[in-house]
């Protein structure tokens, strides 16, 4: 089982990421190179860069396995104002050179929203931008999200996705997020018949990763809002089914599940669930009592 969370990139960078993810039992990671929010960014330390390496060797966590999230703040989508559009694209590029020096192979990619604009210019933007900054030939690969659908979010479907692939001058790949499909309408319960329709559209061989999130919300509410694993819509036999699924063997699965803490009072501490839920999933044993015994282990 190839199965990891969403880690810091922090003062330590790739070392830091490494350590994290290995003490919750992880074997891969997913980071940020930045705050997805903005544009400050450190230069790669190339000395942490090989301690990082290293140190994965010896826990055998397989840097190929290891996934870049881009920042939120990239909107290929919608072009209305040039500038951010140009930002977007510059922006992207530079990401994409900070995972070449990291030695990472996969970005993940929110597609974009359309804001103001018709969907099929959208998606037309999306093309547009990635296959400009596809000039610049990357040994890290970019692959779109699938996304909920949340307001004019692109993405929501494989008819948008397989437009976008197949007016791409260059590979890309997908990352299925079940939080995201459940939200979108997909019947997770239901994953082989999901499957077979990725297939025939876009390729199995297309999945490179794959987010692993419970829903708050029932199918087809186009909201996003990710639930701990077991506590959501989706449930847990579907999501281990999902996890467990032959086709999908080789393929990182990626945490990012909500910290939990005492939600009645505001000012506790939030705790990562990342550790627990490792070992439930593991275990392929539901756990009801998890969140208590996440708030009681990090007190």
């Amino acid at each position: 089982m190839i199965i990891g969370c969403h880690v810091g990139f922090g003062s330590d960078q790739l070392l830091g990421s490494a350590r994290e993810a290995y003490s919750y039992g992880a074997n891969t990671f997913m980071f940020y190179t930045g705050a997805p929010q903005n544009t400050m960014r450190k230069d790669i330390d190339e000395k942490l860069t090989n301690e990082a390496k290293e140190f994965m060797q010896t826990q055998n966590i397989e840097i190929k396995n290891v996934i870049c999230h881009a920042p939120y703040i990239i909107n290929l989508a919608n072009n209305i104002d040039p500038s951010k559009w140009d930002f977007s694209i510059s922006f992207l590029k530079q990401e994409l050179k900070r995972c070449e020096q990291l030695g990472i192979s996969y970005m993940v990619l929110h597609p974009g929203s359309a804001v103001s604009l018709p969907r099929e210019i959208a998606l037309q933007n999306i093309i547009d931008g990635l296959n400009e900054i596809l000039k610049t030939p990357s040994s890290c690969l970019i692959l779109l999200e699938t996304m909920a659908g949340k307001g004019s979010e692109l993405g929501k479907d494989l008819e948008e996705l397989k437009t976008i692939i197949e007016n791409v001058n260059k590979p890309i790949g997908i990352c299925l997020d079940t939080c995201h499909l459940n939200d979108s309408g997909v019947k997770l319960d239901d994953f082989d018949a999901y499957l077979n329709e990725f297939d025939q559209k876009i390729g199995l061989d297309k999945i490179k990763c794959i987010h692993i999130n419970d829903s708050k919300n029932p199918i087809s509410s186009h909201k996003d809002r990710h639930a701990n694993i077991g506590f959501g819509t989706i449930g847990f036999t579907t999501l281990i089914n999902i996890i467990n699924h032959p086709k999908l063997k080789n393929v990182p699965k990626i945490l990012e599940t909500p910290y939990v803490g005492n939600e009645i009072d505001s000012k506790e501490r939030l705790y990562p669930p990342y550790k627990f839920e490792i070992a439930m999933i593991k275990n392929e044993t539901f756990d009801p009592e998890l969140i208590q015994k996440i708030i009681n282990y990090y007190k």
